[in-house]
């Protein structure tokens, strides 16, 4: 497969740090899980607020969660018991998988 800009700049950047290629990862991981926690929050018809709300805290930290951002693992705790979510959090389905959410 031919390389493209972002495969060009994560070499860039892991030649100045090799961990960069595994941050990287973890941080499309963290997205994907992101992504699965907000449609079983939108399937039950939650909204950010009624979940900040829930979890006693701001609906900034919640887009922010729901954004792949970095949280503390209590905030994600705190997010999964809001929507009824057992923790941890079941892993990012495939795409094509049975009730796996759309791609956006």
């Amino acid at each position: 497969m031919e390389k493209d800009f972002l495969d060009e700049m994560i070499a860039d950047r892991a030649r100045l740090n090799p961990r960069f290629p595994d941050l990287v990862s973890e941080a499309v991981r963290r997205r994907a899980v992101a992504r699965e926690l907000t449609a079983r929050r939108e399937a039950k018809g939650l909204s950010q607020t009624l979940v900040a709300a829930k979890m006693g805290t701001a609906a900034s930290v919640v887009s922010k969660l729901e954004g792949g951002g970095d949280v503390k693992l209590s905030t994600l705790q705190r997010y999964c018991a809001a929507i009824g979510q057992p923790f941890p959090p079941p892993p990012p389905r495939k795409r094509g998988e049975a009730g796996s959410a759309p791609s956006r």
